[in-house]
């Protein structure tokens, strides 16, 4: 019984194995074609998802199914194809990274490990963990005690050591915890970059006025700057806990069970420029928004240590230049427009030395808030039509997959 129970597994192993090895030899046979073939289709379902969240199952299953095949067929340890599609093996490895349970933040290491070794940079400040303090900074009708807090604390401070606050409204995301809360208190902790201290951005959600069910959400991006232009950047999502006795407790949101996002999909820039919402910002606090900002640019390139290299994701939005769109007018409409000019602006700042690209995976919520919004490009007074057009050309020059004007994606994916 025992021989013939082995025989029988050893028969359904040998069929398996053949089977897998038949798709496997006709991608080796033809592998242009299968490229090709899957290059589109990720880029096509990538568009979707780009445009419309419901999309992304398809598009997850689409990148799934392709890093399976790299995986079962050894085509990252075949030297001659590796070395002839590296792009395209380098960018599958890292996108499809987000796809495994562990790996939500999309980084080389699983979730848990990133946090327990980028703790040291991204704790809360112990001056702001006060319950006084966070009792104050809960709801917008007592946001004054708490900036009254941060002024008297910027009192007993060095000149280089002063606090950068300020409360405003978000033009695009809402809070992991509610998507439509937009009321926010930034707090900028000046770091110090000859200790390695990094500078922290903490931005807490403010519940509504008026409102009964409290904004959880407390975040953390940190910088840390190189000599060589360079700086790391640091990501962590806190949620407060309200409790009966009126005490307030933080803890990781990926501690406490809620998952969390990939970091990268909206941080191309590591920490992102401030654009309120038109008069939410007090005239008081007008200038701490221009000091945020500047802060911002002073950072250098963004890197993300060695969680993510963002090489591998490729060129992003307006990468194309201006003589490239003279190929584009008769199949998508567009000629060589004030918006054409403005499209090949973004990729001044927005490469990989500068700013970091705009690449996929992407939000589509913050690109076209910032695009259509008029904060980019900066330096351009475009009508609300031209606006429009230079959103929808940055996209579809970006996603296309035509066979003759093939996008910036597709291009770049297929070298």
């Amino acid at each position: 019984m025992s021989f013939r129970l082995g025989m029988l597994l050893f028969c359904l192993l040998l069929f398996v194995n053949t089977a897998a090895a038949a798709p496997c030899a006709q991608v080796k046979s033809q592998p242009d074609a299968w490229v090709k073939a899957n290059v589109d289709a990720l880029v096509r379902a990538a568009h979707a998802a780009y445009e419309n969240d419901e999309a992304l199952p398809a598009y997850q299953r689409v990148l799934g199914g392709i890093a399976h095949t790299l995986q079962q067929c050894r085509l990252s340890q075949d030297e001659s194809f590796s070395s002839r599609y590296q792009r395209f093996v380098n960018y599958i490895e890292a996108v499809s990274l987000e796809l495994q349970p562990d790996h939500e933040l999309g980084f080389t290491v699983p979730d848990r490990q990133y946090f327990e070794e980028t703790r040291q940079f991204v704790q809360i400040p112990d001056f702001l963990m006060t319950q006084s303090f966070l009792r104050s900074v809960s709801r917008d009708e007592t946001l004054d005690e708490a900036k009254s807090f941060l002024k008297l604390l910027n009192s007993t401070r060095g000149p280089d050591d002063q606090l950068i606050y300020f409360s405003y409204r978000s033009r695009h995301l809402g809070t992991p915890d509610n998507d439509d809360s937009f009321e926010r208190l930034l707090i900028i902790v000046p770091g110090n970059a000859a200790q390695g201290i990094p500078e922290r951005w903490v931005q807490f959600g403010i519940t509504d006025r008026g409102a009964r069910v409290h904004i959880r959400n407390l975040s953390v991006v940190s910088a840390v700057t190189r000599a060589d232009g360079t700086f790391d950047v640091y990501f962590k999502d806190f949620y407060r806990t309200y409790r009966r006795d009126g005490s307030i407790s933080i803890n990781g949101r990926w501690e406490l069970g809620y998952g969390d996002d990939n970091c990268a999909r909206c941080h191309k820039s590591g920490i992102l420029p401030i654009f309120p919402v038109a008069g939410s910002v007090r005239a008081s606090e007008q200038q701490a928004v221009e000091a945020a900002n500047q802060r911002f640019l002073l950072y250098g390139s963004p890197r993300f240590e060695n969680y993510l290299d963002t090489s591998k994701l490729g060129p992003g939005l307006g990468s194309l230049r201006l003589a490239d769109h003279n190929q584009r007018p008769v199949a998508e409409g567009f000629g060589v427009t004030v918006a054409a000019h403005a499209t090949t602006t973004c990729s001044a700042c927005h490469q990989h030395e500068r700013l970091g690209a705009l690449n996929w995976p992407m939000d589509s919520i913050l690109i076209s808030s910032y695009v259509k919004g008029g904060q980019m490009p900066r330096g351009y007074q475009l009508t609300i039509s031209e606006r429009n057009e230079l959103y929808k050309r940055l996209i579809q020059e970006y996603f296309a997959i035509d066979e003759n004007n093939p996008g910036i994606l597709k291009s770049w994916l297929l070298g």
